[in-house]
């Protein structure tokens, strides 16, 4: 055998050598994955691993093969009975959507076609820029507007803050840098802003002083005439008032600031408006409750979660901006390794070009498959379902004595906690956090706790398809249950 032979016969590849057994692995996987998500209401919400579970995942690097049964065998034991829990129906803690089987088989899908949604000509690449469109349809951005898939809300925030810093900033800032800009920017947001918003400001160069955070009023929305006050006060002291975050959607009690409102003052003040809307920019698909985010039609740019409210499998968030060229123009870079061509791989269109990322996941096919199995409709009455249902829970809280609401339910977040006769604010803080532990130890339900008006309280976000009113039901007699418990073995 001459050496060119003996080098390919060398050759190495992941590729199988028998694609039979990973044939029956895979269906075995795929009836296990079924079973999973049949079965996930019969299953804890969450559990605390074993000594020896941790144990398994500090073993060293692997440097030898193993067979792909193998492999899996430790995943169905080590990791599938442990997950955060977030698909579970009465997963409540933070805001989090809970997946679906066919968005599921779509990730898989994109993971053995493979394609980099960096852009160029292939299909991938369009079905990027159909989700997008879709989108923009959803929220009533116009068709000459742009967009892209991101990982979540907060890149999806920074890339719409990046856009509004570059239009107002009064220089080439992407050529000049942040110390050209002739006046420090300010921008503007509720005091219930999410911290991402921080991030950025630091991301940007700005700083977090940038961000002038507006009080709000006693529903937590952001108080319009302090706002303008600010504004003012800000260009009296030669600062350039440049961008004002509307909030679709605040996170601890999911208040929707006035945003027909904002985008007049931001009109007036010649103002970017932004919308944060990764909690409830899409309510605007739900037809009882569309109107709540009046108003969001009329932003600048607009970010938003297609994995909460649509479900889709994370990672999967989406930056909308009105101005498609303001927005390609501040991030396009064009090497010659990445020039267009008239035809061929290359003619198609540089999907990098508005955002941060060169490599990017197919992040739209589990989106696309999931609205073309069900349609939008479903995905708006779903959203309804949640509000309604978030709302027969503060009913349920507003007739128990024992518990006491905390902020007014806009949406779906319902913010509350076990009251406690006599009890100081740190004694009821710490009763409550007892109260949220037991029930997540339990495997009952998983609920997370914030801060509202300087108070601690509890908080069910309730945006998960599987969610039914009897979750409800248990959750309030379970936390009724607990309180009782804790209080009869406390010392008087």
């Amino acid at each position: 055998m001459d050496t060119f032979q003996e080098a390919t016969n060398a050759e190495e590849t992941l590729d199988p050598p028998d694609w039979t057994d990973v044939g029956a692995l895979s269906h075995r996987i795929l009836d296990d994955a079924i079973a999973y998500l049949k079965d996930v209401r019969d299953r804890p919400v969450w559990r605390e691993m074993p000594a020896e579970v941790r144990a398994f995942f500090g073993a060293s690097l692997p440097r030898s093969p193993a067979p792909a049964a193998d492999v899996y065998d430790d995943v169905a034991r080590n990791l599938m009975p442990y997950p955060m829990g977030n698909v579970h129906p009465r997963f409540w803690s933070w805001y989090m959507g809970s997946s679906n089987f066919t968005g599921a088989l779509g990730d898989f899908l994109a993971a053995i076609q493979g394609s980099n949604l960096g852009g160029g000509n292939h299909a991938a690449a369009l079905m990027d820029s159909q989700v997008v469109n879709w989108v923009k349809e959803m929220v009533g951005f116009p068709a000459s507007a742009s967009g892209t898939l991101v990982s979540g809300g907060s890149m999806a925030n920074i890339i719409g803050l990046t856009v509004a810093r570059n239009a107002k900033a009064g220089v080439d800032v992407r050529e000049r840098g942040v110390g050209a800009i002739p006046r420090p920017l300010r921008y503007y947001a509720s005091d219930q802003v999410h911290s991402c918003h921080r991030k950025a400001m630091e991301l940007l160069g700005l700083g977090n002083r940038a961000l002038r955070r507006i009080p709000t009023d006693a529903g937590s929305r952001i108080d319009i005439a302090a706002l303008k006050a600010a504004i003012a006060e800000d260009r009296a002291a030669g600062f350039k008032p440049a961008c004002v975050i509307g909030t679709a959607g605040t996170v601890n009690t999911g208040a929707v600031d006035d945003l027909q409102a904002l985008a007049s003052a931001a009109a007036e003040e010649d103002l970017w408006f932004h919308v944060d809307g990764c909690i409830g920019a899409l309510i605007a698909i739900a037809p009882e409750s569309r109107s709540l985010v009046a108003g969001i039609a009329q932003a600048d740019s607009i970010a938003l979660d297609p994995h909460k409210w649509l479900h889709a499998p994370f990672e999967a968030g989406c930056a909308l901006v009105r101005d498609a060229s303001a927005h390609r123009n501040t991030f396009a870079v064009t090497p010659e390794y990445l020039e267009s061509t008239p035809r061929g791989l290359a003619s198609g269109e540089w999907l990098h070009d508005y955002g941060l990322q060169t490599s990017r996941g197919f992040r739209a096919l589990k989106i696309w498959m999931a609205l073309k199995e069900h349609g939008v409709e479903k995905f708006g009455r779903l959203i309804d379902q949640n509000i309604e249902q978030a709302r027969y829970l503060t009913r349920l809280i507003e007739a128990e004595p024992t518990l006491e609401l905390m902020a007014p339910t806009t949406i779906n977040i319902v913010s509350f906690r076990h009251r406690l006769a006599g009890a100081s604010e740190e004694r009821l803080k710490a009763f409550n956090t007892e109260i949220m532990l037991r029930l997540q130890e339990e495997g009952i339900a998983a609920l997370s706790d914030t801060t509202v008006h300087g108070r601690h309280c509890l908080r069910v976000a309730i945006a998960n398809h599987r969610t039914r009113r009897d979750d409800l039901d248990l959750v309030v007699s379970e936390m009724l249950r607990q309180g009782r418990e804790i209080e009869a073995a406390t010392p008087a």
